[in-house]
């Protein structure tokens, strides 16, 4: 005889019995159980997926439960990773990065400054830069940042054809109109031809900010505008097509400015976007 004993509506109604209930009674108060988990679920599900969409699929479990919490939501990381894989929601993935700096060549280098540096604890002290390449149909498009290593933000960009100086120059110039910051400033890169440039050497001394430079064959010393390309990519760049190099830029401009800076989270920043970040420190 099979040990499993399945539950006949027979042994229903001698269990209603043993309980003193009735049989109506029981399946009513199923339907309502059922019901309200369902309900609830449903409701669960519902919220985690207008974050996951407002969060344009990039969002994973904890970055979807501390969006959750912020709204006054709590829901623990183990039920929104269970719900998200009922659901199919996978966040986008990320690919191998690919070091793109030049640094053979024989113009100046400078040391870096960030080695013995105490902890950033104000916006606008130390800015990092780095540049990468988008592909279009109809060929390259340069990227280049200037990104605020306190809260995250990039607070100046440039998009050119070509991998020459004013790309940097160009990006440089916007951050300085955006922020205006004090001299002192420490202005972090890689040691690539077009941050060794005599022109962005003069763009950063004519406002008192002193170049600073990664160590050689050291690429985590710019890890911060590193990590922001590997965001960029996986969340915009390697799930479009883009035709023309105007529509990549639109795209770009649209992330930095509208999401990046003002809606994405980061874990780093206590699950705050960089704008919220620097609004809550000022």
């Amino acid at each position: 005889m099979d040990a499993k004993v399945s539950l006949t509506s027979r042994s229903i109604e001698d269990l209603c019995r043993m309980m003193l209930v009735s049989r109506g009674g029981y399946y009513k108060w199923l339907k309502h159980c059922q019901g309200k988990r369902y309900q609830e679920r449903e409701t669960s599900l519902k919220q985690i997926r207008e974050v996951f969409n407002c969060s344009r699929e990039t969002y994973g479990r904890r970055h979807i439960s501390a969006k959750l919490k912020s709204s006054g939501i709590n829901m623990s990381v183990r039920k929104v990773g269970k719900l998200m894989r009922h659901d199919g929601l996978q966040a986008a993935g990320a690919r191998r990065y690919r070091v793109t700096t030049n640094s053979k060549h024989r113009r100046p280098v400078t040391v870096n400054l960030l080695q013995a540096k105490a902890p950033i604890i104000k916006p606008d002290t130390v800015w990092t830069s780095d540049i990468t390449y988008i592909s279009t149909g109809e060929g390259w498009l340069y990227l280049c940042v200037v990104l605020d290593a306190f809260s995250r933000r990039i607070v100046g960009w440039s998009m050119q054809t070509s991998l020459h100086a004013d790309i940097v120059t160009k990006a440089i110039e916007g951050a300085y109109r955006a922020r205006n910051p004090l001299a002192g400033l420490i202005f972090h890169s890689d040691r690539g031809s077009p941050y060794a440039s005599d022109a962005v050497r003069r763009k950063l001394m004519g406002r008192g900010t002193r170049q600073s430079m990664s160590g050689k064959g050291n690429c985590y010393d710019n890890a911060i505008t590193e990590t922001f390309f590997s965001s960029l990519k996986k969340e915009l760049v390697h799930r479009c097509k883009f035709k023309t190099r105007d529509e990549a830029r639109q795209a770009i401009f649209e992330y930095i400015e509208v999401f990046y800076n003002r809606e994405r989270i980061h874990s780093s920043l206590g699950f705050k976007s960089p704008q919220d970040f620097e609004q809550m420190v000022a």
